[in-house]
């Protein structure tokens, strides 16, 4: 095996799901099992829901107002990838996903489209 990754996993988190928490939590639910995957082959996984949740959660607590979803969910995606080897396109249409890929390939990183490729 070669040396070790930190691969950022990046799919749908919202969209499609109309707000649905259900849907919500499933596409979770596919990334986290994607990165158990890429745990097991020897990677660092990493979500940036893993990140930002809890910090929306915590400012939605201490903040009044704003939306804090748009403030801290994306940006904090995008610094984890900065730290990142690559990162890992999964699932359906998302622009936010589409966004992480974009990043990726503007700094340089390589973008997986298949676990498969991943070695």
């Amino acid at each position: 095996m070669n040396d070790p990754m930190m691969i950022l996993v990046a799919g749908p988190y919202r969209s499609g799901t109309g707000g649905d928490r259900a849907k919500i939590g499933a596409n979770v639910e596919a990334m986290t099992r994607t990165a158990l995957d890429l745990y097991r082959r020897g990677h660092l996984p990493v979500l940036g829901e893993w990140f930002a949740l809890p910090l929306i959660e915590q400012a939605e607590r201490d903040d009044a107002g704003g939306d804090r979803f748009s403030e801290i969910f994306h940006p904090v995606a995008e610094r984890v990838l900065a730290r990142c080897d690559g990162v890992l396109r999964i699932g359906g249409e998302s622009e936010g996903a589409d966004r992480m890929v974009d990043l990726a390939r503007r700094l340089g990183k390589t973008v997986y489209t298949a676990i498969e490729d991943i070695r």
